[in-house]
């Protein structure tokens, strides 16, 4: 026997097993140590093992049954371990209990401004928490071409990975995912996809929110189309989400279309406001599907103007707002007469241009009654 013979041998070694199943595992200690098979005991995981489950089959050989065996509590194995009766470690073997993967679900997958494709899916459940589970996605074009395997995981969460370059458009694509582990195989669904249907982009930049000259209750938000897809034939739709400074809480302007500009309206007086932008690239090259939201702009800040009303004091009640009404439309039409000309000027900046003009004059009335 050579010097470098190990002190025991545990059989089975390292043996994966279903959950709920049961092992017999023998310890066979070499001749050279003169141990005998009552001179050993058997530890799981650090736990000693009772004796009532240890059989001698021979002089230097003692055996160890485990019945209904739960999932490995850890990825790397259970420690089934062989001792000599004063503590000393003999052998060791790998238990991997567990499960065979589940068919991963959910794939789905998005193209930044054309150029790559970033995908994720979900796990199957129960394998996953007791077998070290390998995950990989599998793309190719679907009438032709070969399997081919994405390189880049974790890019975008645990179960993802990111093709970076050399696409094709105007091709579908088959795209599926393989789970493997010590136990088996599993195959997602093939999802098909054509990179111009699931387009996303950065977020829209230069976006500047500024006041409604002295409107106290409006502010007005502009931002640029997204730069990388300024070459693509493509439309874009655009929401907003605006916040007060101290509030959490978003409100979203579903509405705004392909325009590039918005008047927030029914503002706080005298508050500042967070507002963000985000942007949907569609109809790509003709494409008839919707892309996806990119991420919200960053937050940009603006106030509007504080209001130079006198604080407090009771709401009107419905007669006098009728009557409050009245006036201001009375007011409106006799401005009109004196600074537009013809119907064409009729619209929504020349009505701004009489609320600026008369938070004005209530200033001066203000003003001139404070005076002695």
């Amino acid at each position: 026997v050579s010097l470098a013979a190990d002190p025991a041998v545990i059989s089975p070694q390292d043996p994966t097993l279903l959950i709920g199943s049961s092992l017999v595992a023998t310890c066979t200690v070499s001749p050279d140590f003169h141990l005998k098979a009552e001179d050993l005991y058997w530890t799981l995981n650090g736990r000693r093992l009772p004796a009532a489950s240890y059989t001698t089959l021979g002089p230097t050989t003692l055996s160890v049954a485990l019945a209904r065996l739960n999932g490995s509590k850890q990825q790397s194995g259970d420690n089934l371990v062989c001792h000599s009766r004063d503590g000393g470690i003999l052998a060791g073997s790998c238990l991997y209990v567990g499960l065979p993967p589940e068919k991963p679900v959910n794939i789905t997958c998005w193209s930044k401004n054309m150029k790559d494709l970033t995908c994720k899916w979900a796990p199957g459940t129960e394998g996953e928490t007791f077998l070290h589970t390998n995950y990989t996605l599998k793309y190719k074009l679907r009438w032709y071409g070969r399997d081919n395997t994405c390189q880049e995981y974790h890019t975008a969460g645990h179960y993802s990975c990111h093709i970076p370059k050399d696409l094709a458009l105007f091709t579908p694509y088959e795209i599926w995912v393989e789970a493997s582990n010590r136990l088996g195989v599993a195959v997602s669904d093939v999802v098909m996809l054509d990179i111009l249907d699931v387009v996303t982009t950065d977020p829209p930049s230069d976006v500047h929110v500024s006041r409604v000259g002295d409107l106290e209750d409006q502010l007005s938000v502009r931002w640029s189309s997204p730069p990388a897809l300024k070459d693509f034939l493509f439309q874009a739709k655009y929401q907003i989400q605006y916040r007060v400074e101290d509030s959490s809480e978003w409100k979203v302007v579903d509405n705004v279309g392909n325009q590039t500009s918005c008047r927030l309206a029914g503002l706080r007086p005298g508050t500042v406001y967070f507002v963000q932008v985000r942007c949907n690239p569609f109809g790509i090259y003709g494409s008839k599907k919707s892309g996806i939201w990119s991420d919200w702009s960053n937050p940009t800040a603006a106030s509007t103007p504080r209001s130079e009303r006198a604080a407090g004091g009771c709401d009107p009640k419905g007669g006098e707002q009728n009557t409050t009404l009245r006036r201001e439309l009375k007011q409106f039409f006799g401005w009109v007469k004196k600074h537009a000309y013809g119907c064409s000027n009729l619209g929504i900046k020349l009505y701004d241009q009489w609320r600026v003009w008369l938070q004005k004059s209530h200033k001066t009335r203000n003003q001139v009654g404070k005076e002695p």
